[in-house]
């Protein structure tokens, strides 16, 4: 309420700035009047005429002269003249409250009908915050990039803007500012691996061997560097290694956490050069020969199946004679993982979990394979 008062205030300040000097009289005329010089000069002429100083015919030109300027003048005087009732005075008074009454009753109409005076008061952060989150992407990094005009030591800044100019296609932008990040902030398998990414997709999706540098360099960093480990599997693949790249991309997968959201597109890359998310229990440790192999071939879809069973129930045995071999414990896991067999994988994880408890190092290995198939 206060604030609708103040500005009630202002408005009728304003009103009356403007009409004030409306409603005042004008000033009377400064000096005094022509009429009475014309006349002086009227006289004049006439006493210059009987001394005999000008002729009879330059008086009466002059005579003429004065007249016309003295009927002039009277008429001036006329219209400059107030009239005795005040009218124009009252008239502009009147238009002063017309004006004070109509222009705010006007502005309160239009914006009851355009405004919304109904809405609460938003606090301006959050204000600017949708201003911000409205604003378009080009506006923003347009920002960013003035403030490190101004601050060209801001690793932050840089860090910021990377990953944005690689969505926005300014590959080489983002080496830039990769590089930059790695020279004021130090090295990271997280920074080595984005500067890989950014050098890759400047190359049109080519590993070039700086961007293979750069990912070797992420892997010496922490040897478990998802997005390095995946590139370096695509390298492989580019360089017609694709059994490399299957390698790389299984155990990639492995080590993967449950619900990881690059995990997809491990499995869609590694389909596309045709090998199987997970390698089938005979290709994961002791299996058939090449004579079981060979036998396999003709055996029908079912007799396939129970073959590969028995070979799981043989693994299963052999762990149950020897407890502490936890690859082998892998390789059953993920058997039964690929069989659909998910209680018999928990209970498998339950039995190793209780073959390995003596052994910290073999347990925290078992852990990470469980938790990479999903069975926690």
């Amino acid at each position: 309420m206060t604030l609708w008062f103040v500005f009630a205030l202002m408005t009728a300040a304003a009103v009356f700035a403007v009409l004030w000097p409306l409603s005042r009289r004008g000033a009377p005329p400064h000096g005094g009047s022509d009429l009475a010089v014309y006349r002086d000069q009227l006289d004049e002429v006439a006493r210059d005429r009987a001394a005999g100083r000008i002729g009879e015919a330059e008086a009466e030109a002059a005579k003429i002269e004065i007249s016309r300027r003295l009927l002039a003048a009277a008429d001036a005087e006329k219209a400059r003249g107030f009239q005795s009732d005040g009218s124009p005075l009252h008239r502009r008074r009147a238009v002063t409250v017309v004006a004070l009454l109509l222009v705010p009753a006007c502005a309160a109409t239009l914006y009851l009908w355009l405004g919304s005076p109904q809405l609460p008061g938003e606090p301006l952060a959050a204000r600017m915050a949708a201003v911000h989150a409205n604003a378009p992407v080009a506006k923003l990094v347009a920002q960013v990039e003035a403030h490190l005009e101004k601050n060209p030591n801001d690793a932050r800044g840089y860090a910021v803007l990377a990953p944005v100019y690689l969505r926005l296609g300014r590959f080489a932008d983002a080496v830039n500012a990769n590089r930059k990040v790695i020279a004021l902030s130090g090295e990271t398998a997280e920074r080595e691996a984005d500067l890989g990414e950014a050098l890759t997709a400047a190359a049109n999706g080519i590993v070039t061997a700086e961007a293979k540098t750069a990912f070797d360099r992420a892997v010496a960093l922490d040897a478990n560097s998802p997005k390095a480990n995946f590139f370096l599997g695509l390298a492989a693949q580019q360089d017609g290694e694709r059994d490399k790249a299957a390698a790389i991309w299984r155990d990639l997968l492995a080590k993967a956490p449950a619900g990881a959201p690059w995990a997809a597109t491990v499995q869609q890359a590694l389909a596309e050069i045709g090998q199987p998310a997970a390698p089938a229990p005979s290709e994961a440790g002791p299996g058939p020969g090449s004579a079981d192999v060979a036998a396999a071939a003709n055996m029908s879809e079912k007799e396939r199946g129970e073959m590969i069973r028995g070979m799981v129930a043989q693994l299963a045995g052999k762990l149950k004679e020897n407890g502490g071999d936890v690859d082998g414990w892998q390789r059953l896991l993920r058997a039964y993982v690929v069989l659909g067999e998910r209680d018999k994988a928990q209970a498998a994880a339950a039995d190793a979990r209780k073959a390995l408890a003596g052994d910290p190092d073999k347990l925290r290995k078992l852990e990470d394979a469980i938790k990479s198939l999903g069975l926690t």
